[in-house]
């Protein structure tokens, strides 16, 4: 949605003009973030023509790659390759390797699982993973570190993430690769839509989940 942006609006303004102008106001819940331009800001924020501003609901965790001489990012909605990934961060000077593979269940709370369906805030999430990628480093000694997310339908018993680590030594690998998720379900905007017997509702993973449809984000 585009709304007008007039002197000193600042984000809560423009979000609120957003609602306005819905046919249905979306109320978004007291835990969404607002994100400008791809960062997460406060609703003070001053905003300017043609600036982005998307509301994020709780995470939960195909685009252009991501990837350097020691990383390598990327969102796909085509089938994951573990073994890329692990080949890849790899190397003769790290003595340990750490591959976590993210599957679908054919089961939740009771329910049976048909298939999940995911949705990404792009390139957003890609930026987001990279920071998360950077306070791995800061916190441990790190060789090549590979994530990869998928996008779109991902059926029972299919990989909808996998986060691959090098390092010298096992448990700098093991905790950074802990970290790495529990991270991404704070702040990075991937959601998934679970597909049940009898009905489909979002999932949030973090607190406050209120299991909406992700809003549009709006420009000003």
């Amino acid at each position: 949605m585009r709304i007008d942006a007039v002197d000193s609006m600042t984000v809560d303004e423009a979000v609120l003009a957003a609602r306005n102008a819905a046919p249905n106001d979306p109320k978004p819940g007291s835990s969404v973030m607002l994100a400008l331009n791809g960062e997460y800001v406060k609703g003070d924020q001053r905003v300017s023509s043609g600036d982005e501003i998307a509301l994020i609901p709780p995470v939960s965790g195909g685009s252009d790659d991501i990837k350097t001489d020691l990383d390598w990012v990327f969102i796909t909605p085509d089938s994951l390759d573990p073994a890329a990934l692990t080949e890849f961060v790899t190397t003769r000077t790290d003595g340990a390797i750490v591959t976590f593979l993210g599957n679908t269940r054919d089961h939740n709370q009771g329910r049976v699982v048909d298939y999940l369906d995911y949705e990404a805030y792009q390139p957003m999430a890609e930026n987001k993973i990279a920071e998360i990628i950077a306070e791995m480093r800061g916190k441990w000694d790190l060789g090549k570190i590979a994530i990869a997310h998928r996008i779109g339908r991902v059926d029972i018993g299919e990989t909808s993430m996998v986060v691959a680590v090098g390092s010298a030594h096992r448990r700098p690998a093991f905790e950074s690769a802990l970290y790495f998720i529990d991270r991404l379900k704070e702040i990075v905007p991937i959601w998934k839509k679970e597909f049940f017997e009898g009905g489909e509702v979002w999932i949030g993973e973090t607190p406050g989940a209120n299991n909406e449809t992700p809003p549009p984000a709006p420009t000003v």
